[in-house]
């Protein structure tokens, strides 16, 4: 049947003002608001959440405070205006890259007289990247030797002792391989007692980024013949004519390890055991 007195008028809002009821809005640097029981219509220039306030300036430049809440107009709709909200502090990081517990606004510790040296700068890069906040806390200066071939010489003239430890990270150190008669030949000298050499099975630091960061399933086999750099830059079709090309293909390698979980596990035991000798009981500062 058609409803001969029509809709039910008491089913609807009918007590809303026309111009709508106040919705919440926040009260944005820059918005234009009027405020109804004044009549006052100009941009916020300020927020005061502590008082509670806000100012407006008018075309005029003349400027007025009023109480943050309801009696605005925002856009010719009633408006209740609170404050911005603050943006949260953002969570200080809880690990460092390796994993160990941050100390939040350490300090970092007088550098100890011991060291850790590493062949090159890509070795000694990668170590800071991801050890970086736990060797200053130690106090542990890594330093890089351009290969291990005068190992032997550097360690003479490191002259490493009881107070004076000196641990070598070394690529590729696999039985038979030159890396280890050297490791050998330190171990059985004089020095040995005060050195700890520690070794990873890659040819090269950069095969201890896990080969997925940078898109392949594993990283090339390259001949013996071709400089194996320039071969994984030739892989991965990448410029390797020179060595600023050679430092540029690093960078991108470099730029996706974020953490420890980046690298594997070989080099990981390794760089954690160097640190732990050199920072050990009875170390002091240079």
């Amino acid at each position: 049947m058609t409803d001969r007195y029509g809709s039910d008028v008491l089913a609807t809002d009918w007590r809303a003002p026309k111009r709508g009821r106040a919705v919440e809005a926040v009260a944005e640097l820059g918005a234009v608001v009027e405020e109804v029981t004044t009549d006052w219509c100009g941009e916020i220039v300020a927020v005061d959440r502590d008082l509670g306030t806000l100012t407006l300036e008018d075309r005029r430049g003349r400027r007025r405070s009023f109480p943050l809440g309801p009696g605005f107009l925002l856009e010719g709709r009633p408006v209740i205006l609170q404050a911005p909200v603050r943006a949260a502090m953002p969570a200080k990081p809880t690990r460092t890259a390796s994993g160990s517990v941050a100390v939040p606004d350490a300090r970092a510790r007088v550098a100890r007289a011991s060291r850790i040296y590493v062949e090159g700068r890509h070795d000694a890069e990668l170590v800071e990247k991801v050890w970086g906040d736990d060797l200053r806390i130690e106090g542990v200066v890594v330093e890089y030797l351009g290969g291990v071939d005068d190992l032997a010489a550097h360690l003479r003239d490191a002259r490493p002792g009881p107070g004076r430890r000196i641990g070598v990270l070394v690529d590729h150190l696999v039985a038979g391989s030159k890396e280890s008669r050297i490791a050998d030949e330190v171990a059985r000298s004089a020095l040995g007692a005060h050195v700890l050499i520690a070794g990873h099975p890659f040819v090269d630091i950069w095969q201890a980024v896990k080969p997925d960061r940078i898109g392949l399933a594993v990283w090339p086999e390259v001949p013996r013949t071709v400089e194996w750099k320039k071969g994984v830059c030739a892989h991965l079709g990448w410029p390797h004519d020179d060595q600023a090309d050679i430092a540029r293909a690093w960078q991108q390698i470099l730029g996706r390890v974020r953490s420890y979980d980046d690298l594997e596990p070989a080099l990981l035991g390794r760089v954690e055991e160097l640190i732990d000798f050199v920072a050990g009981p009875g170390e002091v500062p240079e």
